[in-house]
């Protein structure tokens, strides 16, 4: 038996591209993103009530990441990106029918959205549905995963004055926290996990309407370069 979904609305992200998004929920609490509701459900009936809760569940299709021919098993970056795994037992994007789930904070309900925050959605993401977080079941005190047991550890983040200074400028005219949506996101090292670069080279990423460029001077460490308008703009 085969179903069809249809989206109830879409995502519009500080994430632009899927590189540095943080690879779980609520590991960028500066990462903001709007979730514009579509017809019919963009009617303040579908979300009466929402006001009440402080998080929701999000169900959604990792949009760029769907495949015809479903993979059983994944190398997680959490392994290193080397080691594979059943696709089960992980949150891979590779999934049998694309879907994911995250849970994110939620800033406030207006009509026909909903301001989201700590999030891990690329801009675009089809949202197929929106749970309310309840505490008493989500939560489970005594629960572990082996795998992944606890956050991983940030490396630190630094920058150069003129990086630091651009990001400022660019944090009051986009009316966002983008110092700590930097520092957040590459503190969670996006580069895939086997991957030691020279310190010459220069990684990139686009947030919101501009693009960060940073170095690893030392394997464990970023030094921001710039933070200049994307010129795709």
């Amino acid at each position: 038996m085969q179903h069809t979904v249809s989206p109830i609305g879409i995502v519009h992200s500080c994430f632009k591209e899927k590189f540095a998004i943080p690879r779980q929920p609520r590991l960028a609490p500066a990462a903001r993103g709007v979730l514009e509701l579509l017809p019919p459900f963009d009617q303040g009936e579908a979300v009466a009530g929402l006001e009440q809760v402080s998080h929701v569940w999000l169900l959604f299709l990792f949009h760029q990441a769907l495949e015809d021919k479903p993979r059983l098993k994944v190398r997680p970056p959490r392994l290193g990106g080397n080691k594979s795994v059943g696709v089960f037992a992980t949150r891979a994007t590779h999934r049998p029918n694309g879907i994911g789930q995250s849970v994110v904070r939620l800033e406030a309900v207006e009509p026909g959205r909903l301001l989201l925050s700590g999030i891990d959605l690329l801009d675009g993401t089809p949202v197929l549905d929106i749970k309310p977080y309840v505490p008493y079941a989500d939560s489970i005190a005594e629960a572990h995963n082996r795998m992944a047991g606890d956050a991983p550890e940030a490396i630190a983040v630094q920058w150069s004055d003129n990086a630091l200074l651009q990001a400022r400028n660019h944090a009051l005219r986009l009316g966002e926290p983008l110092i700590e949506l930097i520092e957040q996101c590459l503190g969670q090292d996006p580069r895939p996990a086997y991957q030691v670069p020279p310190p010459e080279r220069i990684y990139g990423v686009k947030f919101w309407d501009v693009q960060v460029r940073w170095q690893y001077p030392q394997p464990d460490r970023i030094r921001v370069l710039e933070v200049v308008p994307d010129q795709a703009q």
